[in-house]
């Protein structure tokens, strides 16, 4: 019996424990265990327990295990959200319980603090490199209001963005700007280490809210038209080839939703190959329309930002577009082209 199960995965207080953390974060079995003041392998066997009785799940990213209470196919929480619940009202009742939880909680904080301490030390490492890059380009402000009204986002509804897709999310700072705006975030990065790094910036958001994945977004771990908004921010000039990468985001854009690429306009300055591992230097209005309408998008006009400063800025422009109603998936396509 399915209730049978989920009572006896519940009947230990280390369980009881994880289930409450869990009601707060997605949190990494090495951290549960440092939490619990238990080994990982005493703890891995909790989490097999109450993984086997539906009640949370595991994520991996890369040599990282992440916990976090399970959801359905559709994204809702399953059961695990009704013991959070009750398991609170029960944490008000039971002193005992009130105070293990709330010395857990103070290790959690500390992990929280490590992670936010560890982030900032990687911006210091590499504060030069970063603000080389920004003074050729318009400061992170000017570009994220002009982003925020090009998607129309604050002014409707809280939720008008619909289901988000952050692709190359990097330090989480899109699916930061964009959660109050969004029915949900997925952010998608290849790279543990930016992962980790959002997961520091992203933690003060309710639980749920974003999704963190690791993948890469020329094969994107998704169902098909499952989002109504997906964000490229400035990663496409990653890209060796940005079609195949476009046609992934139509093939998960629902129809008549959008896309948004921010990205640097084509410019000459050769050494951002080097510097920073740029495979493109920018796009054309030409170039990107052009990958829009064969992604199977309807393209709108684009939105210049000039740089400042002397010399040779980067203009940085917001392409935005629809996708088409009725067309032939193109992923499908550019996949088998290059298979």
């Amino acid at each position: 019996m399915k209730l049978e199960t989920t009572l006896r995965a519940l009947a230990d207080l280390t369980r009881l424990r994880i289930m409450r953390l869990l009601a707060d974060m997605e949190l990494a079995v090495g951290e549960l265990a440092q939490v619990l003041g238990q080994s990982q392998p005493r703890v891995s066997r909790h989490i097999k327990i109450l993984c086997d009785a539906g009640l949370a799940e595991r994520r991996r990213e890369g040599s990282w295990v992440f916990l976090r209470i399970a959801v359905d196919e559709s994204g809702a929480p399953r059961l695990g959200n009704a013991v959070a619940r009750l398991l609170a009202v029960g944490e008000g009742e039971d002193p005992a319980f009130a105070a293990q939880l709330a010395e857990d909680r103070r290790h959690l904080a500390a992990i929280r603090a490590a992670r936010e301490a560890q982030a900032a030390a990687w911006f210091a490492r590499h504060a030069d490199e970063w603000d080389t890059l920004r003074l050729l380009h318009s400061p992170d402000g000017p570009v994220e209001a002009a982003l925020a009204e090009q998607l129309g986002a604050g002014q409707l509804e809280a939720s008008q963005l619909g289901a988000v897709l952050d692709v190359g999310t990097g330090t989480g700072r899109m699916a930061e700007l964009f959660a109050p705006h969004a029915a949900s975030v997925v952010a998608i990065d290849k790279s543990p280490e930016m992962l980790r790094l959002a997961r520091a910036r992203l933690q003060h958001l309710p639980a749920g809210k974003v999704d963190l994945i690791q993948g890469d977004f020329t094969a994107l771990p998704f169902a098909d038209a499952g989002f109504d908004t997906v964000l490229f921010h400035q990663v496409l000039h990653y890209a060796q080839e940005p079609e195949v990468a476009l046609a992934e985001a139509a093939r998960v854009t629902r129809p008549g939703g959008r896309v948004a690429v921010v990205d640097f306009a084509a410019h000459a300055h050769e050494e951002l190959r080097t510097l920073h591992a740029h495979a493109r230097l920018g796009f054309s209005d030409e170039q990107m329309l052009a990958l829009l309408t064969a992604a199977g998008y309807a393209p709108a006009p684009p939105l210049a930002i000039p740089g400042p400063g002397p010399g040779q800025p980067l203009t940085v422009k917001i392409w935005t577009a629809t996708r088409n109603r009725a067309s032939a998936n193109p992923a499908a396509k550019t996949r088998k082209a290059h298979s």
